[in-house]
This record gives C-alpha cells, structure tokens and sequence, in this order.
C-alpha cells in the first residue's frame, strides 16, 4: 500500500496561504514544486508523476475516483454540478473516494451547491470556484462572497485567476487556505524564494 500525502494536512499547516498548481506534465510539476508549490492538480495523465513528486497530488480531471487512484493521486476533485445528487450519486462519489484512500476535494459554485455538499457530505475540503460568476461580478468576489458560508473547521481552496501577489494576499486575509494558480509564476505569488524540495 502506497503512503497518501495529505492534501489537508499540506494546506492547513505552515504560514500563510497555499499554492496548488495545475500541470499537464512531469516538467510542469517538479516546476511548480521546486518554486514553492504545496501541490498540484493533475489536469492530465502525468506518467511517473508519484515518484517525482513530495507534494500531494489531486485528480482534476473529469472521471470516477478509480481513476484518480489510477493515476496516483492523493485527492479527488467531486464537482457538485457535474454529479448532481441524482439517485445518490454525490454520496456515492463521495463514499468510494474515501473507501480509495483519497482525500475529496468538493468544488461548488454557488450558495445553493455549498449547502446540498454540507447536507448530503460535510466535507472537509471545499473548492470555491469563481466559474459562472453572474453578471459582471469577478470571479475573485465570487469567491470571497461564497467563503463565509464555508462552516468553521472545513478548509477552503479558491479556483480563480490571480496573477498578482495582492490578490493571493486579498484570499489570505479573507481565511482561504490555499489558491490555484497558474504556472509559470509561482514562486512571485508564494512570495518568497524557491524551497529546496
């Protein structure tokens, strides 16, 4: 049995605010991990990627938890809009996920998608996600508005463009614990040098 790295335990220990990457190869992810990343999220197959790799590793790609588990991951994303709650279905993602070893990361949109995960789940892990933001409102608002219904104890990751170490500071301050960033720049919105992985 392979050991898990917890993405949890990753994102609420330390100081400050962390940085999860998406990557597509193995050379995006010893990049993001050498500039400071605290994990990364799989948006493609990435052979070898386990080895490679310290931090901890969540599946965001389309597909069941077997195959995150598959592909070596840690955690699995569970997309409220994707699944629904047709004839149990988010429970039974949600259920499998943990009987795999894997941490459920459960991505909501909306007010309306936080509560049915806190009804039919409780989760530990929520993904904000700014996407289908109504109007001309920011996705990085979208987010923060959302962030206060995230119940005490439950840990928030935010999914919005930020390309500017102010922005991941705004996140911080508002009590999220880690934010998806694009690569390339990651190090600059850490906000310190590169650690020694």
């Amino acid at each position: 049995m392979r050991a898990s790295r917890r993405l949890s335990q990753a994102i609420s220990e330390g100081d400050g605010i962390s940085v999860l990457v998406p990557v597509r190869d193995l050379q995006a992810a010893r990049s993001a991990e050498a500039d400071g990343a605290e994990g990364v999220v799989l948006l493609g197959q990435v052979s070898g990627v386990r080895e490679a790799l310290a931090v901890p590793i969540v599946w965001g790609l389309d597909g069941a938890p077997e195959d995150a588990r598959a592909g070596d991951a840690d955690a699995y994303v569970l997309v409220v809009e994707e699944v629904g709650d047709d004839h149990g279905r988010l429970a039974q993602r949600h259920a499998a996920a943990h009987e795999l070893g894997l941490e459920c990361v459960i991505e909501v949109r909306d007010e309306e998608e936080l509560e049915l995960a806190l009804e039919r789940l409780d989760p530990e892990i929520f993904l904000l996600s700014g996407r289908g933001a109504e109007g001309d409102q920011p996705p990085l608002e979208r987010v923060l508005d959302l962030l206060p219904d995230v119940p005490a104890g439950k840990l928030a990751i935010a999914d919005v463009p930020v390309s500017r170490r102010d922005e991941v500071l705004a996140l911080e301050r508002a009590g999220v614990d880690a934010v998806i960033v694009g690569p390339g720049n990651v190090a600059e919105l850490v906000g310190g040098a590169p650690v020694d992985v």
